[in-house]
């Protein structure tokens, strides 16, 4: 049975009990789902519908679910039974069906659809745990017995093996796993399912998920008791194809063949348990399989390197498709980590540049008829494997020279580990990953000295925990109610859900279906109450029976307007809507009167601002066309904010924009603005919208039904999307890009304004030009040419100043410059663009600054002809504060067009838009200013 065929039986048989197929989600959660970076787990994007956050669209449902698991990353290759990319197939019950038909299923379906021998099956249950006051799951025990199983063959496992957390707080319950019994020629007639033996082979875990553990150990039931199960495909392939490795089987296989041809190489690559950390049946236990690294005769450390090329390969593939891209930071951090890996193994056997994008090609043939986002996204799957295969390639050749050293130099003193010092090093100067320092250490036996490691890395480490806690945490409730916590609590004990009208009209009358105060903020924040205990003044969650106030959501901000009682005894001002789930509550300030349940009211949507915010959300859906458009499919969003004032879009490209792009781009939106193409909001199904080429946001959640916004005829721009838009592109009236900056590693980003906000801005442009012009005493469209002319005649003049003998000029330079220091966090920090006809000037006046100051970071940016010059000197002490020369002018030359780099206290860079000088040295001091306060 291959992979695809055990993947389509699996959902067939539950379909035909009624369950609702669903697609896989994303591998990047949704946005409001901070609990990990990428989707573990089958049951993951259900959550929401388990803690009664969101409605089920069934009650019964089953999916094949893609998972990655980062914990497995260093683990793949050097056993036969770890993956980082699987795929995880589950049955869900919500508040449906539980243990009884749950276990029914798993018997039947293992028998009649896998064949398997009834007398090869075994299974796990809970044996209960005193901490938690649960006794054994006799209800499992006997229903299992009542389908057939043995009593001998029904083993009770521990707390630790055989009962689900979510976590030390949330859903709980105990579990039951099946297992296939791979006979005495395994193991021995000791051994049992559970434990630390290659004879048991988990491949299925029934999860009742029955309690509410809240604090820890502390159980209560849940409102409705649900079902969750994980059977792990690539495990079930092997079992049933008969291999000793998931590597040997049909979805890995020829991937494997690959890594022989492509280095040369012979022999297997393959054998070994039937393991794998595809997560077997819904978690990876770490139980099962040996640890040996070989996989056949011959070539332990190449049949290594083969299993780690073929399971990277799927993993890069699958994260790019779903819109991660390599950098740094996150999620993008791990596709490093994985092609910085595959390409380690690729150099060492041999394989010819390149290799990256064979094997890409081949998971494409393997599993685009599952996953068709396989096709769609190839060119960016291409692009980005290239891209990082030729930059990490240069860096890899050095990296491993300078390790080779140092290991050939540790060994021969007798040390046990890598210096931390010298680990830092290869991270820090060279950009070689401590990941890989520590791989390549510990196959010639040493370790790393980690402790020290991490004591020279405390400052970026720190950086990082801070941003994790910004994103993982909510404000401390110790001190007041955080209001979406408030707000998701009035939306579950109201009782009725909030009807949105937003897109058929902005004046709503209605009924306040329900109240609550939001506590903590400001004094009197919280208001107060009438005789009747009616809101009389301060901040209050409100929910409104019908509501025209579009939620936050989608990178649009919310609504804003007021709520109006009937005969205006009451007035209270709309600042935000939150969206939870399809349902949503309003933050109001009451202004006049009180605001009580029942009331008739009359809700307004601040008409201005809505119509600014449509003009934004429209224009930005151009704005993602005409990237696409002329830098390339490869170009996807990766975040934006559309507001009233203005649009800004994140998105994914290697390197700043030209002049030129970024006017062919503006000219593109502004075209299209112009033909007056209507856009329509077009309700359709998921299928027909991915047929018809719709854009969607990477990692946001689609029923079978959504909106899809068109705009013309579709040719140009169809995306999925919730917000509110214009009727007609003319409607935007004039797009005006303000700039384009990096955001992150491989993304950028591009703020624009649109309609009076775009015009007020170039008619102020407009005007500052005819100024100008008037005090040159020429015509506007002269005024360039003038001043470019007084620029030479001031260059030939400090030319001739500068002549030797008098220095009189450089003097002054210097001094002017340094009258512009600032202190910034205790440091001081100069960021000029300066007039310097040539870099050894440049490098000159740097000099004669760093004469007269000390332990200040100075970047200065001069226009040089075509060129933009930029030269940078950081003082070893603000040097251990992160601010490092390198780094910085490589800020201020990427806005200009260029790039450049150096040591941490000198470095040199240049740029192709000598215009941009001043832009990229006020670029230079943000970035100088984030370093020195984080």
């Amino acid at each position: 049975m291959t992979s695809d065929e055990i993947r389509e039986r699996y959902l067939e048989f539950f379909v035909q009990r009624e369950h609702l197929r669903i697609p896989s989600a994303s591998l990047v959660p949704p946005a409001d789902d901070r609990t990990v970076l990428l989707t573990t787990a089958g049951m993951q994007p259900l959550k929401p519908y388990f803690l009664g956050h969101e409605s089920s669209p069934a009650p019964r449902l089953t999916s094949c679910q893609k998972c990655f698991r980062t914990p497995d990353i260093e683990h793949v290759g050097s056993t036969l039974r770890h993956l980082t990319f699987f795929e995880m197939l589950g049955n869900f019950s919500i508040g449906d069906y539980f243990k009884a038909e749950a276990i029914g299923y798993a018997w039947d379906l293992s028998r009649e659809v896998f064949a398997f021998d009834p007398a090869d099956i075994w299974v796990t249950v809970f044996a209960g745990d005193d901490a938690l006051g649960l006794g054994p799951d006799e209800e499992a025990i006997e229903l299992w017995l009542t389908v057939g199983v043995p009593r001998e063959r029904i083993v009770p496992c521990p707390r630790s093996e055989n009962f689900w957390e979510a976590g030390p707080v949330g859903p709980s319950g105990p579990c039951s796993e099946l297992y296939i019994d791979r006979g005495l020629s395994f193991g021995s007639s000791e051994d049992l399912p559970g434990g630390e033996n290659e004879r048991f082979l988990e491949y299925w875990n029934l999860v009742f998920m029955q309690y509410d553990q809240d604090p820890h150990d502390q159980l209560q039931p849940l409102p409705a008791r649900n079902i969750d199960t994980g059977l792990g495909l690539n495990r079930l392939a092997a079992i049933l194809q008969g291999k000793d490795s998931v590597f040997e089987t049909d979805q890995f296989q020829p991937l494997i063949d690959l890594g022989r041809e492509l280095s040369g190489r012979g022999g297997d690559g393959g054998g070994g348990d039937g393991g794998g950390g595809d997560g077997g049946g819904g978690r990876d236990s770490g139980r099962g399989g040996d640890s040996r690294a070989d996989g056949g005769e011959g070539d332990p450390a190449g049949d290594r390197a083969l299993r780690i090329l073929a399971d990277h390969a799927r993993g890069m593939s699958f994260l790019i498709a779903d819109g991660v891209v390599p950098s740094n930071e996150d999620r993008g951090y791990v596709l490093r980590r994985l092609t910085r890996r595959a390409i380690l193994q690729g150099r060492r056997l041999d394989m010819a540049p390149g290799f990256l994008l064979r094997y890409a090609a081949v998971v494409r043939e393997l599993m685009a008829g599952a996953y068709p986002e396989l096709l769609d996204q190839g060119d960016p799957i291409e692009r980005w494997l290239s891209s990082e295969e030729d930059a990490f390639g240069r860096t890899l050749a050095q990296g491993t020279g300078l390790l080779d050293e140092l290991i050939e130099r540790a060994l021969h003193a007798g040390d046990t580990a890598i210096a931390a010092e010298d680990a830092f090093a290869l991270h820090d100067t060279y950009g070689f990953p401590v990941d890989l320092t520590r791989e390549l250490a510990a196959e010639r036996g040493l370790a790393v000295d980690e402790h020290g490691f991490e004591r020279l890395m405390d400052a970026q480490r720190a950086r990082a925990r801070a941003a994790a806690a910004g994103a993982m945490g909510g404000p401390n409730r110790g001190g007041g109610s955080d209001p979406r916590e408030v707000a998701r609590e009035l939306v579950a004990s109201a009782g009725f859900s909030t009807r949105f009208t937003g897109y058929e009209t902005e004046l709503q009358p209605t009924t306040v279906g329900a109240v609550e105060p939001v506590a903590g903020g400001d004094a009197g924040d919280g208001g107060s109450t009438s005789a009747n205990g009616a809101p009389v003044g301060g901040r209050y969650l409100v929910k409104l029976a019908e509501s025209p106030f579009y939620p936050a959501g989608g990178g649009q901000v919310s609504d804003a307007g007021t709520i109006e009682c009937a005969g205006g005894a009451c007035l209270a001002r709309v600042s935000n809507v939150y969206r939870l789930g399809d349902d949503q509550a309003l933050e109001v300030s009451v202004e006049q009167g009180t605001l009580a349940p029942e009331a008739s009211v009359l809700a307004r949507v601040d008409r201005a601002a809505r119509r600014s915010t449509e003009r934004n959300h429209t224009a930005t859906h151009l704005l993602h066309a005409a990237l696409r458009e002329r830098l390339g499919a490869h170009v996807r969003q990766a975040g934006s904010y559309v507001g009233p004032d203005k649009l800004r879009f994140d998105f994914t490209h290697t390197g700043a924009l030209s002049a030129e792009e970024l006017r062919d781009v503006g000219d593109a939106v502004n075209a299209w603005i112009a033909d007056g193409d209507p856009v329509r909001a077009i309700s359709t199904t998921l299928a027909e919208a991915r047929r018809l080429g719709a854009m969607a946001l990477f990692g946001e959640k689609y029923g079978d039904v959504v909106r899809m916004v068109q705009i013309g005829d579709g040719s140009y721009s169809r995306e999925l999307c919730g917000g509110t838009h214009v009727r007609s592109t003319a409607e935007i009236g004039v797009f005006h890009i303000l700039s384009e900056t990096s955001s992150a590693a491989n993304v950028r980003r591009i703020e624009a304004l649109t309609g009076s906000g775009a015009v007020e801005l170039l008619r102020d442009h407009d005007r500052l030009v005819t100024e100008i012009a008037a005090e040159l005493r020429v015509r506007p469209q002269d005024a360039l040419e003038k001043v470019r002319g007084l620029d030479r005649e001031i260059k030939e003049w400090k030319r001739a100043a500068g002549r030797p003998g008098d220095a009189t000029h450089g003097r002054r330079d210097i001094e002017d410059v340094i009258e512009r220091a600032v202190e910034i966090a205790g440091a001081t920090i100069i960021t000029e663009p300066v007039s310097a006809i040539d870099e050894k000037a440049l490098l000159a006046l740097l000099d004669g600054i760093k004469a007269k100051l000390d332990g200040a970071a100075i970047v200065l940016g001069s226009a040089t002809g075509d060129r933009a010059l930029f030269v940078a000197s950081v003082d070893p002490t603000l040097v251990e504060r992160g601010v490092k020369a390198g780094a910085i002018v490589k800020v201020a030359a990427e806005v200009a067009g260029g790039g450049g780099g150096g040591r941490d206290t000198m470095a040199r860079a240049g740029g192709r838009y000598p215009e941009k000088v001043h832009e990229a040295v006020l670029a230079a001091r943000t970035a100088i200013e984030a370093a020195l306060q984080t």
